[in-house]
């Protein structure tokens, strides 16, 4: 029976994924084979020896210790695209929110005394509304960084809504590529989306390239009153360089889920208490598609969506099924092969897949694996962890 460990709460839907005849799932599990999370930091826990994988039901893996994962063979799952929708549906909610006075009319209505006249309130709005005046965004450039799932999502409803796109995204995957409308302008770099955005939509991943993507030298480059929205990470902007441009006029707002305490209360600031993904159906969606992934990786060793593994997958074709991750150097393949021949078991079919210093194999043999193979295999030099299943 393979032991789910939970941590934070996980959506019923997905729990439900994982049959009570082949899984025991719960949150105090000594020795689990994965862990299911979302927000849990595991930077300081100690990885047990039976863990074989974690999935985090969301995007964002900066609570997961990938590196030391994959130094110990451990595969880390994420969930790209669950709660596309969701984040998607809060930027247009940021788009709105910068354009029109909202918040602010919102703000001031509710500090009006509700024992006023009816007539003598009406007429006193009547005079004031022209303080919320704002502008549509049909007509106006948004420019997307990033046309990940999100990114995608956003662009294509930024069009959908009268806007003109551009975007900028110099690791476009195919499978992005063909979900981008072919009505959004690409640009080369930063600066030139900067030059040319009334708003600008970030929707990267936090990693040292990205880091303080937006900063005082970028925003150099950024049409005169810029609206600037972030809903992907914190890390992505230099929060020190937002209000000096507020005050040049470089921006005309910044709208972010990731508030800092030298942001809050400042003109021109809209902050919200990071809910890009805090939707029923995106937490339902990360939960059933993180479940999913560990059932067809503990039950058949296939890969998807994975931040550290190669994506892989096989048919079973009978027999057992042996998978092993190495380091990613020459020989080890052959080496593990040789193991087999000399000990007679014949494959049926292998697939061989490697990321980066990862590669991972699948293999199916004849019979069973006995304890003797795999403990031969893992004896080779650069093998890290060998499963049977």
């Amino acid at each position: 029976m393979h032991k789910i460990r939970t941590y934070n709460q996980i959506s019923a839907l997905g729990l439900d994924r994982f049959s009570r005849s082949l899984y025991e799932v719960a949150s105090e599990i000594t020795h689990p084979d994965a862990f299911l999370l979302r927000s849990q930091n595991l930077h300081s826990i100690e990885l047990p020896d039976t863990l074989q994988a974690i999935a985090r039901a969301g995007a964002g893996v900066n609570n997961v210790p990938t590196e030391r994962c994959s130094e110990q063979g451990i595969v880390v799952f994420n969930t790209p695209g669950a709660n596309a929708n969701a984040v998607k549906e809060l930027v247009l909610t940021g788009l709105l929110l910068s354009s029109r006075g909202v918040s602010e009319g919102l703000a001031f209505v509710q500090s009006l005394d509700a024992n006023q006249p009816a007539d003598e309130m009406a007429a006193y709005l009547e005079a004031q509304k022209k303080r919320f005046a704002g502008s549509e965004i049909a007509g106006k450039t948004l420019g997307v960084v990033g046309l990940g799932a999100i990114g995608s999502m956003v662009a294509n409803m930024a069009l959908s809504l009268g806007m003109d796109v551009v975007g900028y995204d110099p690791a476009i995957s195919v499978e992005a590529a063909w979900r981008l409308s072919s009505k959004v302008g690409k640009m080369d770099n930063l600066h030139s989306l900067l030059a040319r955005s009334d708003f600008v939509s970030l929707h990267v991943p936090a990693f040292e390239a990205t880091h303080h993507l937006i900063n005082s030298d970028s925003l150099k480059s950024a049409k005169p009153g810029l609206k600037l929205l972030n809903f992907s990470r914190e890390e992505i902007v230099d929060h020190d360089a937002i209000l000096p441009a507020l005050a040049e006029g470089v921006l005309a707002a910044y709208v972010a889920d990731f508030p800092t305490p030298n942001l809050i209360g400042k003109a021109g600031v809209l902050l919200l208490p990071h809910i890009g993904a805090s939707t029923r159906e995106a937490e339902e969606n990360c939960a059933v598609m993180a479940a999913e992934q560990l059932i067809d990786y503990l039950e058949n060793g296939n890969v998807k969506n994975s931040v550290n593994f190669p994506n892989i997958r096989m048919d079973r074709a009978g027999g057992s099924r042996i998978t092993f991750s190495n380091h990613n150097v020459s020989g080890v393949l052959g080496d593990v092969l040789s193991v087999l021949a000399e000990r007679k078991v014949n494959v049926l079919d292998m697939l061989n897949k490697s990321r980066n210093e990862l590669a991972y194999n699948i293999i199916d043999v004849e019979g069973s694996a006995t304890e003797d193979l795999v403990a031969a295999i893992s004896a080779l030099e650069h093998v890290i962890k060998v499963r049977v299943i």
